[in-house]
Protein backbone atom coordinates (compact mmCIF):
# COMPACT_ATOMS: atom_id res chain seq x y z
CA UNK A 1 0.00 0.00 0.00
CA UNK A 2 0.75 3.54 -0.27
CA UNK A 3 -0.16 5.03 2.43
CA UNK A 4 -0.57 8.75 3.54
CA UNK A 5 -0.21 10.59 7.31
CA UNK A 6 -0.80 14.46 7.63
CA UNK A 7 1.81 15.08 9.53
CA UNK A 8 1.45 18.95 9.91
CA UNK A 9 0.60 18.41 13.99
CA UNK A 10 4.17 16.72 14.41
CA UNK A 11 5.67 19.45 12.65
CA UNK A 12 3.42 22.30 14.05
CA UNK A 13 3.14 21.09 17.60
CA UNK A 14 5.66 20.49 20.30
CA UNK A 15 3.79 18.51 23.08
CA UNK A 16 -0.03 17.00 22.60
CA UNK A 17 -0.85 15.88 19.24
CA UNK A 18 2.26 16.77 17.39
CA UNK A 19 4.32 14.76 19.85
CA UNK A 20 1.46 11.49 19.46
CA UNK A 21 2.20 11.46 15.61
CA UNK A 22 5.98 12.01 15.75
CA UNK A 23 6.45 8.56 18.05
CA UNK A 24 3.50 6.97 16.30
CA UNK A 25 4.80 7.26 12.79
CA UNK A 26 8.67 6.50 13.59
CA UNK A 27 7.30 3.44 15.13
CA UNK A 28 5.09 2.82 12.19
CA UNK A 29 8.57 3.17 9.91
CA UNK A 30 10.82 1.03 11.82
CA UNK A 31 7.60 -1.71 12.30
CA UNK A 32 6.53 -2.16 8.56
CA UNK A 33 8.34 -3.93 6.05
CA UNK A 34 5.54 -3.94 3.44
CA UNK A 35 3.97 -0.44 2.36
CA UNK A 36 5.40 3.15 1.79
CA UNK A 37 4.61 6.45 3.19
CA UNK A 38 3.96 9.96 2.25
CA UNK A 39 3.72 12.18 5.04
CA UNK A 40 1.97 15.38 4.35
CA UNK A 41 2.39 18.83 5.87
CA UNK A 42 0.88 22.31 5.71
CA UNK A 43 4.30 24.51 6.36
CA UNK A 44 4.34 27.41 4.30
CA UNK A 45 7.49 25.36 2.47
CA UNK A 46 9.00 25.52 5.42
CA UNK A 47 11.29 22.58 6.25
CA UNK A 48 10.13 22.72 10.07
CA UNK A 49 12.18 21.36 12.80
CA UNK A 50 14.71 18.77 11.75
CA UNK A 51 13.81 17.00 14.73
CA UNK A 52 10.34 16.96 13.89
CA UNK A 53 10.55 14.82 10.85
CA UNK A 54 10.80 11.02 11.13
CA UNK A 55 14.38 8.74 10.61
CA UNK A 56 14.83 7.30 7.59
CA UNK A 57 16.80 4.57 6.54
CA UNK A 58 17.53 1.41 5.05
CA UNK A 59 16.02 -1.06 7.44
CA UNK A 60 13.08 1.81 7.73
CA UNK A 61 9.78 2.09 5.35
CA UNK A 62 10.30 4.11 2.48
CA UNK A 63 9.09 7.62 3.17
CA UNK A 64 8.29 11.00 1.37
CA UNK A 65 7.98 14.38 2.86
CA UNK A 66 5.66 16.84 1.09
CA UNK A 67 5.70 20.31 2.65
CA UNK A 68 2.94 22.21 1.01
CA UNK A 69 3.38 25.60 0.06
CA UNK A 70 0.34 26.55 2.73
CA UNK A 71 0.02 27.46 6.65
CA UNK A 72 -1.81 24.95 8.04
CA UNK A 73 -4.50 27.80 9.09
CA UNK A 74 -4.50 28.62 5.41
CA UNK A 75 -5.02 24.96 4.76
CA UNK A 76 -7.56 24.51 7.55
CA UNK A 77 -9.69 27.45 5.81
CA UNK A 78 -9.65 25.92 2.61
CA UNK A 79 -10.52 22.55 3.52
CA UNK A 80 -12.94 22.93 6.14
CA UNK A 81 -14.76 26.23 5.54
CA UNK A 82 -14.93 27.25 2.20
CA UNK A 83 -14.74 23.26 1.38
CA UNK A 84 -12.69 23.35 -1.85
CA UNK A 85 -12.31 20.50 -3.39
CA UNK A 86 -8.40 20.37 -3.40
CA UNK A 87 -7.78 16.92 -2.55
CA UNK A 88 -5.05 15.62 -0.65
CA UNK A 89 -3.74 13.62 -3.97
CA UNK A 90 -2.87 16.68 -5.88
CA UNK A 91 0.54 17.10 -3.52
CA UNK A 92 0.26 13.31 -2.28
CA UNK A 93 -0.13 11.34 -5.73
CA UNK A 94 -1.86 8.13 -5.06
CA UNK A 95 -2.25 6.67 -2.10
CA UNK A 96 -4.51 4.05 -0.64
CA UNK A 97 -4.88 5.01 3.01
CA UNK A 98 -5.00 8.74 3.86
CA UNK A 99 -4.77 8.84 7.95
CA UNK A 100 -4.95 12.50 10.01
CA UNK A 101 -4.59 11.69 13.57
CA UNK A 102 -5.48 15.09 14.13
CA UNK A 103 -9.29 15.37 14.40
CA UNK A 104 -10.22 16.71 11.05
CA UNK A 105 -10.03 15.10 7.73
CA UNK A 106 -9.01 16.57 4.10
CA UNK A 107 -10.91 16.06 1.29
CA UNK A 108 -10.19 13.25 -0.90
CA UNK A 109 -10.37 11.81 -4.76
CA UNK A 110 -10.02 8.01 -4.55
CA UNK A 111 -7.69 7.02 -0.84
CA UNK A 112 -9.48 5.35 1.58
CA UNK A 113 -9.75 7.69 4.55
CA UNK A 114 -8.79 6.66 8.68
CA UNK A 115 -9.62 9.64 11.09
CA UNK A 116 -8.03 9.89 14.79
CA UNK A 117 -10.30 11.38 17.34
CA UNK A 118 -8.43 11.77 20.41
CA UNK A 119 -11.05 13.11 22.88
CA UNK A 120 -14.40 14.92 22.46
CA UNK A 121 -14.18 17.26 25.64
CA UNK A 122 -15.28 20.18 23.50
CA UNK A 123 -18.84 17.91 24.31
CA UNK A 124 -18.25 16.21 27.20
CA UNK A 125 -17.05 19.19 29.07
CA UNK A 126 -17.82 22.31 26.74
CA UNK A 127 -17.40 24.92 29.62
CA UNK A 128 -13.28 23.90 29.97
CA UNK A 129 -12.56 24.66 26.11
CA UNK A 130 -11.93 27.71 24.52
CA UNK A 131 -14.84 28.99 22.34
CA UNK A 132 -13.00 29.38 19.60
CA UNK A 133 -11.28 25.76 18.64
CA UNK A 134 -15.03 24.49 20.13
CA UNK A 135 -16.98 26.53 17.42
CA UNK A 136 -14.17 25.20 15.27
CA UNK A 137 -14.24 21.32 16.51
CA UNK A 138 -18.16 21.34 16.34
CA UNK A 139 -18.39 22.02 12.73
CA UNK A 140 -15.41 19.89 11.41
CA UNK A 141 -15.09 16.86 13.65
CA UNK A 142 -18.72 15.34 12.97
CA UNK A 143 -18.24 15.86 9.38
CA UNK A 144 -15.00 14.42 9.17
CA UNK A 145 -16.12 11.56 11.14
CA UNK A 146 -19.10 10.84 9.29
CA UNK A 147 -16.67 10.71 5.84
CA UNK A 148 -13.99 8.75 7.65
CA UNK A 149 -14.34 4.80 6.10
CA UNK A 150 -12.57 4.11 9.99
CA UNK A 151 -12.26 6.02 13.30
CA UNK A 152 -9.47 5.66 15.50
CA UNK A 153 -9.89 6.28 19.43
CA UNK A 154 -6.98 6.43 22.04
CA UNK A 155 -9.32 5.00 24.63
CA UNK A 156 -12.45 2.43 25.29
CA UNK A 157 -13.69 5.60 27.41
CA UNK A 158 -13.21 8.03 23.80
CA UNK A 159 -14.67 4.78 21.33
CA UNK A 160 -17.74 5.57 23.69
CA UNK A 161 -18.16 9.00 23.33
CA UNK A 162 -17.80 8.57 19.23
CA UNK A 163 -20.18 6.08 19.36
CA UNK A 164 -22.93 8.37 22.06
CA UNK A 165 -22.12 11.77 20.70
CA UNK A 166 -21.58 11.31 17.69
CA UNK A 167 -23.54 8.36 16.71
CA UNK A 168 -21.02 6.09 14.80
CA UNK A 169 -21.63 2.71 14.30
CA UNK A 170 -19.91 0.63 16.88
CA UNK A 171 -17.92 -1.46 13.77
CA UNK A 172 -15.93 1.59 12.40
CA UNK A 173 -14.48 2.58 15.81
CA UNK A 174 -11.11 1.22 16.95
CA UNK A 175 -9.14 1.64 20.15
CA UNK A 176 -5.53 2.71 19.31
CA UNK A 177 -3.47 3.14 22.55
CA UNK A 178 -0.48 5.90 23.08
CA UNK A 179 3.11 4.16 24.35
CA UNK A 180 5.39 5.31 26.72
CA UNK A 181 8.59 6.78 24.80
CA UNK A 182 11.68 4.12 25.97
CA UNK A 183 13.07 7.59 27.68
CA UNK A 184 11.08 8.00 30.17
CA UNK A 185 12.60 5.84 32.56
CA UNK A 186 13.97 6.93 36.54
CA UNK A 187 16.78 9.33 36.38
CA UNK A 188 19.43 8.41 38.79
CA UNK A 189 22.45 10.36 37.32
CA UNK A 190 22.79 12.71 40.48
CA UNK A 191 24.01 15.64 37.59
CA UNK A 192 21.66 15.35 35.60
CA UNK A 193 18.58 15.60 38.56
CA UNK A 194 20.61 18.27 39.93
CA UNK A 195 20.66 20.40 36.24
CA UNK A 196 16.89 20.39 36.20
CA UNK A 197 16.21 21.17 39.74
CA UNK A 198 18.58 24.23 39.55
CA UNK A 199 17.34 25.47 35.96
CA UNK A 200 13.77 25.45 37.30
CA UNK A 201 14.52 26.66 41.17
CA UNK A 202 13.18 23.46 42.13
CA UNK A 203 12.49 22.83 46.11
CA UNK A 204 13.80 19.64 48.04
CA UNK A 205 10.40 17.85 48.22
CA UNK A 206 6.81 18.62 45.60
CA UNK A 207 3.80 17.55 44.60
CA UNK A 208 4.03 17.46 40.50
CA UNK A 209 1.40 18.44 38.47
CA UNK A 210 1.75 18.71 34.48
CA UNK A 211 -0.36 20.25 31.71
CA UNK A 212 -1.44 23.20 29.94
CA UNK A 213 -3.05 25.56 32.27
CA UNK A 214 -6.55 25.37 31.11
CA UNK A 215 -9.61 24.29 33.45
CA UNK A 216 -9.68 20.80 31.83
CA UNK A 217 -6.78 20.32 34.01
CA UNK A 218 -8.21 20.92 36.93
CA UNK A 219 -5.15 22.85 38.49
CA UNK A 220 -7.64 24.69 40.72
CA UNK A 221 -8.81 22.32 42.69
CA UNK A 222 -5.67 20.87 43.09
CA UNK A 223 -4.24 23.58 44.84
CA UNK A 224 -7.20 23.69 47.01
CA UNK A 225 -5.68 20.58 48.24
CA UNK A 226 -2.40 21.50 47.98
CA UNK A 227 -3.62 24.12 51.02
CA UNK A 228 -5.55 21.42 52.83
CA UNK A 229 -2.77 19.09 53.82
CA UNK A 230 0.40 22.10 54.16
CA UNK A 231 -0.09 21.71 57.67
CA UNK A 232 0.65 17.69 58.03
CA UNK A 233 3.32 17.71 55.89
CA UNK A 234 6.69 19.16 55.98
CA UNK A 235 6.73 22.74 55.74
CA UNK A 236 9.35 22.60 52.75
CA UNK A 237 6.98 20.06 50.92
CA UNK A 238 5.94 22.85 47.86
CA UNK A 239 3.14 22.25 44.38
CA UNK A 240 4.78 22.43 41.12
CA UNK A 241 3.19 22.71 37.93
CA UNK A 242 4.67 22.65 34.90
CA UNK A 243 2.90 23.69 31.30
CA UNK A 244 2.93 26.64 29.32
CA UNK A 245 -0.68 29.17 29.80
CA UNK A 246 -3.64 27.73 27.71
CA UNK A 247 -6.78 29.51 27.78
CA UNK A 248 -9.36 30.38 30.65
CA UNK A 249 -6.06 30.31 33.03
CA UNK A 250 -6.53 33.25 35.12
CA UNK A 251 -8.28 31.55 37.96
CA UNK A 252 -5.30 29.16 38.37
CA UNK A 253 -3.55 32.73 39.66
CA UNK A 254 -6.67 33.58 41.74
CA UNK A 255 -6.83 30.70 43.82
CA UNK A 256 -3.11 30.76 44.57
CA UNK A 257 -3.21 34.36 45.95
CA UNK A 258 -6.80 33.83 47.59
CA UNK A 259 -4.98 30.95 49.49
CA UNK A 260 -2.05 32.93 50.39
CA UNK A 261 0.15 30.08 48.26
CA UNK A 262 2.54 32.53 46.43
CA UNK A 263 5.91 30.90 48.25
CA UNK A 264 4.50 27.75 48.03
CA UNK A 265 3.57 26.86 44.73
CA UNK A 266 5.76 26.85 41.31
CA UNK A 267 4.39 27.51 37.99
CA UNK A 268 7.04 26.48 35.74
CA UNK A 269 5.54 27.37 32.71
CA UNK A 270 6.78 25.18 29.34
CA UNK A 271 9.18 22.81 30.25
CA UNK A 272 11.33 21.06 27.58
CA UNK A 273 10.68 18.25 26.61
CA UNK A 274 13.90 16.55 27.66
CA UNK A 275 14.00 17.64 31.25
CA UNK A 276 10.37 15.99 31.82
CA UNK A 277 12.51 12.24 33.05
CA UNK A 278 14.48 14.16 35.52
CA UNK A 279 10.96 16.50 36.58
CA UNK A 280 9.31 12.96 37.10
CA UNK A 281 12.11 11.50 38.50
CA UNK A 282 12.56 14.16 41.43
CA UNK A 283 8.89 14.55 42.46
CA UNK A 284 7.66 12.82 45.66
CA UNK A 285 3.98 12.64 44.02
CA UNK A 286 2.67 13.17 40.75
CA UNK A 287 -1.07 14.38 40.88
CA UNK A 288 -2.95 14.51 37.80
CA UNK A 289 -6.75 15.14 38.53
CA UNK A 290 -8.02 16.35 34.90
CA UNK A 291 -11.79 16.56 34.50
CA UNK A 292 -11.42 15.13 31.23
CA UNK A 293 -8.90 13.09 29.33
CA UNK A 294 -9.09 11.14 25.93
CA UNK A 295 -6.04 9.45 27.53
CA UNK A 296 -3.68 11.29 29.22
CA UNK A 297 -0.10 10.16 28.71
CA UNK A 298 1.57 11.95 31.52
CA UNK A 299 0.47 9.74 34.58
CA UNK A 300 2.10 6.56 32.70
CA UNK A 301 4.99 8.69 31.85
CA UNK A 302 5.31 9.69 35.62
CA UNK A 303 4.51 6.32 36.29
CA UNK A 304 7.38 4.87 33.97
CA UNK A 305 10.14 7.37 35.86
CA UNK A 306 9.21 5.71 39.33
CA UNK A 307 6.88 8.39 40.72
CA UNK A 308 3.79 7.63 42.98
CA UNK A 309 0.71 8.89 41.13
CA UNK A 310 -3.04 10.39 42.42
CA UNK A 311 -5.01 10.28 39.41
CA UNK A 312 -9.03 11.51 38.36
CA UNK A 313 -11.14 8.43 38.57
CA UNK A 314 -12.76 10.19 35.50
CA UNK A 315 -13.04 9.37 31.35
CA UNK A 316 -10.11 7.03 30.21
CA UNK A 317 -7.70 7.40 33.11
CA UNK A 318 -9.10 4.52 34.74
CA UNK A 319 -8.37 2.38 32.29
CA UNK A 320 -4.87 3.88 31.72
CA UNK A 321 -3.27 3.47 35.18
CA UNK A 322 -4.92 0.19 35.99
CA UNK A 323 -4.14 -0.09 39.86
CA UNK A 324 -1.25 1.69 39.84
CA UNK A 325 -2.32 4.85 41.28
CA UNK A 326 -4.57 6.33 43.85
CA UNK A 327 -7.93 7.83 41.73
CA UNK A 328 -10.36 10.38 43.06
CA UNK A 329 -13.06 12.31 42.32
CA UNK A 330 -11.76 15.05 40.30
CA UNK A 331 -14.56 17.44 41.50
CA UNK A 332 -13.96 16.16 45.63
CA UNK A 333 -11.30 18.15 46.98
CA UNK A 334 -11.44 16.24 50.18
CA UNK A 335 -10.69 13.19 48.53
CA UNK A 336 -7.87 14.53 46.66
CA UNK A 337 -6.67 15.98 49.30
CA UNK A 338 -6.59 12.91 51.13
CA UNK A 339 -5.16 10.96 48.65
CA UNK A 340 -2.02 13.21 48.54
CA UNK A 341 -1.63 13.27 52.31
CA UNK A 342 -1.45 9.54 51.98
CA UNK A 343 1.18 9.37 49.66
CA UNK A 344 3.49 12.01 50.83
CA UNK A 345 3.26 10.95 54.59
CA UNK A 346 3.08 6.47 53.94
CA UNK A 347 6.45 5.38 52.95
CA UNK A 348 5.12 1.75 52.19
CA UNK A 349 2.54 3.19 49.78
CA UNK A 350 4.76 5.15 48.06
CA UNK A 351 7.07 2.52 47.63
CA UNK A 352 4.32 0.13 46.39
CA UNK A 353 2.40 2.62 44.04
CA UNK A 354 6.21 3.26 41.87
CA UNK A 355 6.43 -0.75 41.87
CA UNK A 356 2.85 -1.04 40.40
CA UNK A 357 3.44 1.91 38.38
CA UNK A 358 6.62 0.95 36.89
CA UNK A 359 4.90 -2.26 36.05
CA UNK A 360 1.15 -0.83 34.48
CA UNK A 361 3.81 1.56 31.91
CA UNK A 362 5.17 -1.05 30.72
CA UNK A 363 1.94 -2.28 29.28
CA UNK A 364 1.92 0.43 26.46
CA UNK A 365 4.63 0.70 24.17
CA UNK A 366 4.19 2.82 20.40
CA UNK A 367 5.35 -0.74 19.18
CA UNK A 368 2.55 -2.30 20.01
CA UNK A 369 0.24 0.90 18.79
CA UNK A 370 2.04 0.81 15.56
CA UNK A 371 1.32 -2.95 14.82
CA UNK A 372 -2.46 -2.03 16.06
CA UNK A 373 -2.20 0.53 13.65
CA UNK A 374 -0.94 -1.31 10.69
CA UNK A 375 -3.47 -3.82 11.06
CA UNK A 376 -6.51 -1.35 10.83
CA UNK A 377 -4.76 -0.10 8.21
CA UNK A 378 -4.58 -3.31 5.77
CA UNK A 379 -8.40 -4.12 6.87
CA UNK A 380 -9.53 -0.61 5.86
CA UNK A 381 -7.77 -0.79 2.35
Amino acid sequence: MRIGIDYTAAVRQGAGIGRYTRQLVQALLELDRDNSYVLLAATGGAHGPSAAWPQVGERLAPVRQVRMPVSDRTLNVLWHRLQLPLWAEWASGPLDILHSPDFALPPVRRARTILTVHDLSFMRVPECSDPRLRAYLLRVVPASVRRADAVLADSESTRRDVIELLGVDPARVEVVYAGVEQRFQRVRDAQTLQAVRSRYHLPAHFVLGVGTLQPRKNFERLIEGFSRVRDAVPAETHLVIAGGVGWLYEGIYRRIEELGLQEAVYLLGYVADEDLPALYSLADVFAFPSLYEGFGLPPLEAMACGAPVVCSNASSLPEVVGQAALTVDPLDVDALADALLRVLSEESLRAELTQRGLAQARGFSWEQAAATLLDVYRRTA
